[in-house]
């Protein structure tokens, strides 16, 4: 038996910022935010609105278009960097909840960007071994809540939403999830994190980037954990229709697709309109290309990220839904 991606899924709030917006409150401009970023527009979460809620929205989605019901889901993980509390409860036995998913197991992972990856890789395991059948998968983020409105080197550069796929089991190797790698260095922790707050402290619990550092490690990174997941599965850039990776910063992905010879066409792009939406972007730029009715059974994509901690990851995902 062999992991699969059964389907996917996405939310979006409904609330678009524009960059000329910002324009507004900070020193920065349309033209400089599209010219190093590639970004136009993001979506901000309302106040009252949680990452629970947009976990929920998306897995969902992603439950019916898998053909099954909440309670054949066996577990629930959720990926993000702005959970609903400090510690606990996980935003996953929250999610869980308002799923009416019960007496399953449910956690969350802390893995930044690369959050998507990791949860593709520890539901593989866990399908594999028969541990379970149907795994609820879902990077959310409401990273607006910890984002620091007048720094403008990283306020312009972040959106909220949410992303969710269930892993279920198929017979066919060619319609699995093919190989997954994960990874990380935490020698690099100073370059990308957010604060503790804390009552003897008059740091902001706000997200801080090192952002000309992460993206010369990035760059590196990605190209070179691409070639390594390629090489391993005997596979070349043209063999992969879509090469989806996590979506940052349109310059960084530009340049990794350059240095590994994946032509336009196998691009997907989302960050124009989402900005860098952490452990959801993947799935959500997954679901882009669903929505559009490219994606088809049997189609493989490589997904590709790089985030807090340091962490990155890999993963070869051949589609095994309803297209």
């Amino acid at each position: 038996m062999f992991a699969s991606l059964k389907s996917i899924a996405s939310f979006v709030p409904s609330r678009c910022v524009n960059n000329f917006d910002f324009e507004k409150s900070i020193d920065t401009t349309h033209e400089w935010i599209v010219e190093r970023t590639g970004i136009y527009t993001r979506h901000f979460a309302e106040d009252k609105q949680f990452t629970s809620d947009l976990a929920v929205e998306a897995g969902k989605k992603a439950i019916d278009r898998a053909g099954i019901k909440n309670s054949d889901i066996d577990m629930v993980i959720v990926a993000t960097l702005s959970p609903d509390f400090l510690g606990m409860p996980s935003t996953a036995c929250v999610v869980a909840s308002k799923l009416g998913i019960t007496d399953k197991p449910a956690f969350d992972i802390s893995a930044a960007c690369t959050g998507f990856i990791y949860l593709l890789s520890i539901a593989k395991s866990f399908i594999e071994s028969g541990a379970c059948k149907n795994i609820l998968i879902i990077g959310s983020e409401k990273i607006s809540s910890i984002l620091d409105f007048n720094d403008r080197s990283t306020c312009v550069l972040f959106g909220d939403g949410a992303g969710a796929a269930v892993i279920g089991v198929t017979k066919d190797k060619e319609k699995s999830i093919l190989d997954v790698h994960v990874s990380s260095n935490g020698d690099y922790a100073n370059l990308l994190y957010t604060p503790i707050a804390d009552s003897k402290s008059a740091v902001k619990q706000c997200l801080n980037m090192r952002g000309n550092e992460i993206f010369k490690i990035a760059v590196k990174t990605l190209t070179n954990d691409v070639e390594m997941i390629l090489n391993k599965n005997n596979l070349s850039s043209k063999d992969i229709l879509f090469f989806i990776p996590h979506q940052a910063n349109l310059r960084i992905i530009s340049a990794v697709a350059e240095r590994l010879s994946f032509q336009k066409e196998q691009i997907v792009l989302t960050v124009q309109k989402y900005g860098n939406t952490s452990a959801a972007s993947i799935p959500m730029a997954m679901n882009d290309v669903y929505e559009s009715g490219k994606l088809k059974n049997g189609d493989l994509m490589l997904l590709d990220a790089f985030g807090g901690g340091l962490t990155w990851g890999s993963a070869l995902v051949a589609f095994d839904g309803i297209s």
